[in-house]
């Protein structure tokens, strides 16, 4: 088994608690459906927001509302980086896997510019 990172970015709609659970919500789902991940080799995520993003912390949602409880989370700030995409949240799903895993990257709304 190896360890191998799911990237995934979504922007979010407003600076809300509510907008930004929505998000954190619906890009961790698409994750776990597109590669079909078992939540149980889940071995850490890591959450980042854009400075304008900062109403809660992402992994609440992830903890609370998909009952992530067992899972090591941290939520940090990007780089403030000018005339970079603004509220955004990006994530890096890390998992236990089998070496031929091929990971699939989410990027939703308007991140989906962040790897073309």
């Amino acid at each position: 088994m190896i360890t191998r990172g799911i990237r995934g970015a979504i922007t979010v709609d407003e600076n809300t608690p509510e907008a930004i659970g929505s998000a954190v919500i619906k890009l961790l789902q698409e994750i776990v459906s597109r590669n079909n991940l078992d939540l149980n080799l889940i071995s850490h995520v890591i959450f980042s927001v854009t400075h304008d993003l900062n109403a809660d912390f992402p992994a609440r949602y992830a903890r609370i509302n998909l009952k992530w409880k067992d899972v090591p989370m941290m939520c940090f700030n990007e780089i403030d980086v000018p005339n970079s995409l603004k509220k955004c949240l990006r994530v890096l799903v890390v998992v236990n896997c089998s070496e031929t895993f091929e990971p699939e990257f989410v990027y939703l709304k308007g991140a989906e510019g962040l790897r073309k």
